[in-house]
């Protein structure tokens, strides 16, 4: 069978894809240190009151995202919530520059929050603009190479902050990472002046409901499975995250340091990622299929688990150094999150209601997701004050990896998906 040949003007909205994708990563794991050297300095105790706070911030702001989408055209929406968190991210440097005097909790409550409603209106926003623009089966073609120049964006940022933090200090961060978003910005203003592949006019609303996410999360089958399945997901990747932080705060106390410690973080787990979308992530959405792409990592996440759970908490020996098992699993999980299930999940998007893929996706992605953060912390909290070990917590999460594939078989086989080359 021939290749299907490009029509005109494709090739640059895919470059325009990427470019935008690669400078919102960027920004975005830029601030990703800077935010996770706060939960460093206070402990995984702290946790809990964070993940409240946010959960009630996304539970306000979510309708209002749905008002936004339903109302005004995407240029608009994308605009004017990229130049607000541009804004935000300047207006904060003064308070990490005195941040030993505020205290990291106090900073962390504020800043937690700002980080996860930066994630809803610009990290969130830019894959439910990937599935208005491209239809279901371009989708499983583009979308990996897209993922990958988030990437690749996603390792620039960390590596910065590892080479510039200790000499700049945090508050630089925060302004580089303005700049990230500031060229992403341009790149996808520049996006939503070209026609959509998928054949909606460019600049036209999405109408609906306000409060059309959370009813269509509850009502239809792909959604509530994407949401059960980001409950489990949660479950694995927030353990790992609160017994790294519990780690960062007993064996670094100077900030810079701590920052430099997540970069390296997530220059292992975005790696990892970037690997997997060049290789083994295309041949598998072309090849077998949506679905191995969707069970793969759980797969992976339950053999992590199993070996932490047999394990415990020790040290591996890697490339001379001793590394906690704790940080591998975290490295591991993520990775085969941002490598694989990533891409092939929002390539499932492509294939429901216009409604459903702006507002559904993010109310999953936001309420859903941190509703099982505070759930998931408060348990591990209450846990570790029964005195339950980490190879118990292990053994646990590994059963949750183990549901966790079936759900992401039926999420990839659900019955509501629209057919592959259906316009919707």
């Amino acid at each position: 069978m021939n290749a299907r040949r490009p029509a005109p003007g494709e090739g640059m909205t895919l470059a325009l894809s990427v470019i935008a994708f690669f400078f919102v990563m960027t920004s975005y794991y830029l601030l990703r240190p800077v935010r996770d050297q706060l939960v460093g300095a206070a402990g995984s105790s702290s946790l809990p009151g964070f993940y409240a706070i946010v959960l009630v911030v996304m539970l306000v702001l979510t309708p209002v995202f749905g008002w936004l989408v339903a109302r005004f055209p995407r240029k608009r929406v994308v605009g004017v919530s990229y130049l607000f968190f541009i804004a935000g991210l300047l207006a904060f440097v003064p308070a990490f520059a005195a941040q030993d005097r505020i205290g990291a909790v106090a900073l962390g409550r504020v800043f937690y929050v700002w980080a996860s409603v930066f994630n809803l209106f610009v990290v969130s926003l830019f894959w439910s603009y990937m599935a208005d623009i491209y239809r279901s089966a371009q989708a499983r073609l583009v979308f990996p190479f897209i993922a990958f120049g988030g990437m690749g964006g996603a390792l620039l940022g960390p590596l910065i902050t590892r080479l510039l933090v200790q000499r700049l200090g945090v508050p630089a961060m925060l302004v580089i990472s303005a700049t990230g978003l500031l060229l992403a910005l341009g790149a996808l203003l520049a996006l939503s002046s070209r026609p959509s592949e998928a054949g909606a006019a460019p600049d036209e609303p999405v109408g609906g409901s306000i409060l059309e996410g959370a009813k269509s999360a509850f009502a239809q089958p792909f959604l509530r499975y994407m949401a059960v399945l980001m409950l489990l997901s949660d479950g694995i990747g927030t353990l790992a995250y609160a017994l790294v932080a519990d780690y960062a705060k007993v064996h670094f106390i100077d900030n810079a340091a701590r920052t430099a410690f997540y970069a390296d973080l997530d220059l292992w787990v975005n790696g990892i990622g970037a690997v997997l979308q060049l290789t083994l992530t295309p041949l598998i959405l072309r090849g077998a299929g949506v679905v191995w792409a969707m069970v793969l990592p759980s797969l992976a996440n339950f053999i992590l688990l199993a070996l932490l759970a047999w394990l415990g908490p020790v040290d591996i020996g890697l490339a001379g150094h001793a590394v906690p098992l704790i940080a591998l699993v975290m490295i591991g999980t993520r990775g085969m999150t941002y490598g694989m299930t990533k891409p092939a999940s929002d390539s499932l998007y492509t294939r429901m209601p216009r409604e459903a893929r702006y507002k559904g996706k993010n109310f999953i992605e936001t309420a859903v997701w941190r509703f099982g953060d505070l759930v998931v912390t408060t348990s591990l909290t209450a846990a570790r004050s029964a005195g339950v070990g980490i190879a118990a917590i292990g053994l646990v999460c590994a059963g949750l990896a183990a549901v966790a594939t079936e759900v992401a078989r039926r999420a990839a086989t659900s019955p509501d998906l629209l057919p592959e080359n259906q316009d919707n």
